[in-house]
């Protein structure tokens, strides 16, 4: 296989697998770090990539089990939390700052959830993955995955409606 054919391959969901990244490592550079270790290991395999049903079904296992093992790690104590600023300039500032506020809370609430869940919602809400995708993916079964991904969102809204009410009677 050549580059430019593995680069048609893999650059079409090389963001995705950032993404990933960072939701579980939660910096910046920790996750492009990762995906970097995921390209050149998905390089690697080049020549066994037409084996595979799914390339970036493979290449996201690949990067959740690397993020997993990597916060497993003694050098997990070094990674440092850095929350991105979303900017929309079409908003008004009052507006962008309650959008920053209540994107910061839900990366805060989902950071504090358990791992599984934590790991369908990315999947299923924030990269868009289809139901079948992620079973094979994480090796669930799929009422597993409705329930999880149910609990989840539950969480994110039970924790969100009661910052948003907080001091309101």
């Amino acid at each position: 296989m050549k580059q430019t054919e593995f680069l048609n391959i893999v650059l079409p969901f090389k963001d995705k697998l950032f993404r990933m990244a960072k939701r579980l490592l939660v910096s910046t550079e920790e996750a492009e770090d990762a995906t970097q270790e995921i390209l050149i290991k998905l390089w690697d395999k080049k020549n066994k990539m037409e084996t595979y049903n799914n390339v970036e079904a493979f290449a996201m296992t690949m990067t959740k089990n690397f993020c997993l093992d990597r916060l497993k790690s003694k050098q997990a104590g070094n990674l440092k939390l850095v929350h991105s600023n979303y900017t929309d300039s079409s908003t008004s500032l009052q507006g962008e700052l309650e959008a920053r506020d209540s994107i910061s809370w839900v990366e805060r609430i989902m950071a504090e959830l358990p791992e599984q869940q934590k790991m369908v919602l990315q999947l299923r809400d924030v990269e868009q993955y289809e139901y079948e995708e992620i079973e094979k993916l994480l090796d669930m079964k799929p009422t597993a995955i409705r329930v999880a991904l149910s609990r989840a969102r539950k969480t994110v809204r039970e924790k969100l409606m009661e910052k948003h009410n907080y001091g309101i009677v």
